[in-house]
């Protein structure tokens, strides 16, 4: 079964395709309209964000007041509640939202990949993406960690059609320029987003592996806050953008290979208050 691979397949159909459907609120997409008789359909979805955070059950995040704007997004927008990830480490999943393949299950993988992937099926039909990444040295830069950056959040760093062209391997790009390009309405069709170690629930904000859960997750939920908060007020952004915020694996649920994970997906026209149930 292929879950994390619906979030690269439901960022294409709705960057290419009007929103449609509606549906029962356990099964629906949770993206609002359809069903308009006959009316004209609303216009394509131009924006997807996607932002991926590491290794947290979803029943340590839901309901916990140590995000609690994470948990208000979800209240306020669409929640998957039964999605899983794929494997675990981290490396398989983040292929798996890219390529639809795990490709690798080594975290410490230094190949390369030549398949296809998210980022050849944009650049073929003429959209446009970037990968913000926390911490990344410099715009192309795909070698290795550089700590608090680590490569294998970005998947994009080893494809090989990215690598050996430059103007593709320029759409690798520092977080810093997040939110200029978002200030000045100049996001790509389809961003992908990868805090740094200290700020995605991986490590403690200070460093190390040794701290309270809570300070992981309050580490996640300010950094959301922070630098995600003013995308969801843009209106500019929600009129014609969605905003998936995921996590790569769960902590320590192995269900269906990499555990139970939280998924959200918010926008100004996404269904509000909003659960989807199915697996």
């Amino acid at each position: 079964m292929i879950r994390h691979a619906h979030l690269a397949v439901l960022a294409l159909f709705i960057v290419t395709f009007p929103a449609c459907g509606g549906g029962s609120p356990s099964t629906g997409a949770g993206v609002a309209g359809g069903g308009n008789g006959g009316a004209t359909p609303p216009a394509a979805i131009q924006h997807v964000v996607l932002v991926v955070l590491e290794n947290q059950n979803y029943l340590d995040v839901i309901g916990n007041s140590a995000m609690s704007y994470l948990n208000d997004l979800a209240s306020g927008n669409a929640l998957a509640t039964q999605f899983y990830a794929n494997v675990h480490p981290s490396i398989g999943n983040y292929f798996m939202m890219t390529t639809g393949q795990e490709v690798n299950t080594n975290d410490a993988f230094s190949g390369t990949f030549s398949g296809e992937s998210v980022a050849d099926a944009l650049h073929g039909s003429g959209k446009t993406w970037k990968i913000y990444a926390e911490s990344l040295p410099a715009a192309g830069y795909t070698e290795g960690d550089q700590y608090p950056y680590i490569k294998h959040h970005n998947p994009f760093a080893y494809f090989d059609d990215i690598r050996n062209d430059p103007a593709q391997r320029n759409n690798i790009v520092p977080f810093a320029e997040f939110a200029d390009d978002s200030a000045r309405g100049n996001l790509p069709n389809y961003s992908f987003v990868v805090p740094n170690n200290l700020h995605n629930g991986h490590d403690c904000p200070a460093g190390g592996s040794s701290c309270p859960l809570s300070d992981r997750l309050t580490a996640i939920d300010g950094w959301l806050r922070t630098n995600i908060s003013p995308l969801v007020a843009d209106s500019s952004f929600t009129s014609g953008g969605v905003l998936i915020v995921t996590f790569d694996e769960s902590a320590t649920d192995d269900t269906m290979g990499g555990g139970r994970i939280l998924v959200v997906v918010a926008g100004g026209r996404i269904k509000t208050g909003f659960q989807s149930s199915t697996v």
